[in-house]
């Protein structure tokens, strides 16, 4: 039987504010157990929760990225569970009203592009945090765990999906592209290491062709791109080869193990009427006005997919190409300063050596951009170079690794002119000089002039790549070409 997999994403961002969402409670990373919760995170008798406007227009700007509806009126809600990291007893979130409605992300899945619709995004705060470590002994000398508050009451935007995707691929696709929205809104810092980003899956499998979906598994806190996919993969496996065994899958809430590769069962699916949802009567619904959406809109900086279209159609990128350069705003800005110096005719160019060698030198080095040791002032005299025939691509690719080595190991970084002359790696484009070369590799190779004249055209390429090696790279591609088609004719 062909199965058809279907999957929605429950992402929970962490919001930027300094206090968290009903309190004046820092919401710095990292500080001692309980030590950054107040009474109101507490739930200490006679408190009560205030709305950080902060954390409202954080979730205006998203809205506003994704062309949803910003609910004029929204309202708070108590979602009732019982576990020992919620004081209260309940969490405040958001249900019937949400402050953000519908809205769509548009996603590069190879060289495809597919739009993802999301069906809201809302409010509400993080639980604490319940600690399994050594050291935590109960009163009667027993293994124990430990209650840290910290994060209860963090504010979060939830951000839900249609169930619109149909691989682990599309999936993770989606997450990347979200990640790199929200930091570049300034919405989230985006560090999935400390739970500021998180996705929950939602994975069913049906028939091909049968339009009810399947019995779901929700898959929780899933904090990195790689352990969404494998977690995915897995509960495609696992519930295909359980139906096809005759079994049946069972709505519940599942965890995945990396060290194992598998999911786990955590819980059975509790579903909205399981919480008791109803409006929080301690707090007043959320009334947005135009006003305030337009004073929200004047903040935002360019989006990333506006950027992606402007760049495919002014300077003929491919989606890939502006896919890469809009991932973050550090990368962004560098592509336009570099536009800044070599001006627009210069910007393919440009683009290929930020997608190209200033990339995979990030990846190997393993920093962002952000962190990179290059910037355009570096960069715009390579490609200059290579424009105005100085140097070869091939040549300006040696020169890059130069300068990345020596910014990297804290040197000072030594100009492209300074590394051209010191190293003798001017392009030879002067025609005499490279028919010299070109003559002496044709007398030294005659059995490849005869394969070419005989037609095998691979012969070309390989006395290009000897003439290349005679001038120690140095010979201009072009001319050579040009030159020696002529002599072989």
């Amino acid at each position: 039987m062909q199965w058809e997999v279907v999957i929605g994403l429950e992402t929970h961002t962490q919001l930027q504010t300094q206090s968290k969402i009903f309190s004046g409670a820092s919401t710095r990373f990292g500080a001692g157990p309980n030590t950054q919760a107040c009474p109101v995170d507490l739930a200490l008798p006679g408190v009560l929760p205030v709305l950080n406007r902060a954390a409202v227009e954080h979730a205006i700007r998203f809205g506003l990225s994704i062309g949803a509806k910003i609910a004029p009126a929204s309202i708070f809600a108590r979602k009732n569970y019982f576990y020992p990291d919620l004081p209260k007893g309940y969490q405040i979130s958001q249900y019937e009203i949400p402050v953000v409605l519908g809205g769509h992300l548009e996603i590069l899945v190879g060289d495809e592009v597919k739009v993802i619709e999301l069906t809201r995004a809302h409010l509400e705060e993080d639980a604490g945090k319940s600690v399994h470590e050594e050291g935590f002994i109960g009163p009667h000398g027993e293994a124990s765990s430990g209650i840290d508050l910290n994060r209860a009451g963090t504010p979060l935007l939830e951000i839900v999906t249609e169930p619109v995707m149909r691989s682990a691929a599309e999936a993770v696709a989606y997450a990347k592209t979200l990640h790199g929205l929200v930091v570049w809104l300034g919405v989230c810092d985006g560090n999935m290491q400390e739970g500021s980003f998180r996705c929950d899956a939602n994975v069913s499998v049906r028939p091909v062709g049968q339009k009810e979906f399947g019995t779901r598994c929700e898959i929780k806190n899933l904090n990195s791109f790689r352990f969404l996919e494998e977690a995915i993969q897995y509960e495609i496996r696992r519930q295909i080869e359980l139906i096809e065994d005759g079994g049946t899958v069972v709505q519940e809430t599942r965890l995945y193990d990396p060290d194992r590769g598998e999911t786990r069962s955590m819980r059975s699916k509790e579903d909205a009427n399981d919480y008791r949802y109803f409006p929080d009567p301690d707090l007043l619904p959320v009334i947005i006005d135009d006003a305030w959406i337009a004073a929200v809109r004047e903040t935002m900086p360019a989006l990333p997919a506006q950027l992606r279209q402007q760049w495919q159609s002014e300077f003929g990128l491919s989606a890939y190409d502006a896919q890469l350069l809009t991932q973050d705003r550090d990368t962004a800005n560098l592509f336009e300063a570099l536009l800044a110096i070599v001006g627009k005719p210069l910007a393919k160019a440009a683009a290929n050596l930020i997608a190209g060698e200033f990339a995979s030198s990030l990846n190997r080095a393993g920093i962002s951009a952000a962190a990179s040791p290059l910037q355009a002032t570096h960069l715009a005299p390579l490609l200059q170079r290579v424009a105005d025939g100085t140097i070869s691509n091939k040549i300006a690719k040696d020169i890059f690794a130069i300068l990345w080595e020596e910014a990297l190991s804290g040197k000072p970084v030594s100009s492209v002119d300074q590394i051209i002359e010191a190293k003798g790696l001017k392009q030879i484009s002067d025609s005499g000089a490279l028919e010299a070369i070109i003559d002496a590799v044709l007398a030294a190779n005659q059995k490849s002039v005869e394969e070419f004249r005989s037609g095998k055209e691979k012969a070309f390429n390989a006395l290009v790549g000897q003439i290349m090696k005679v001038s120690q790279g140095k010979a201009n591609p072009g001319q050579v070409n040009e030159l020696l088609r002529k002599k072989l004719s």
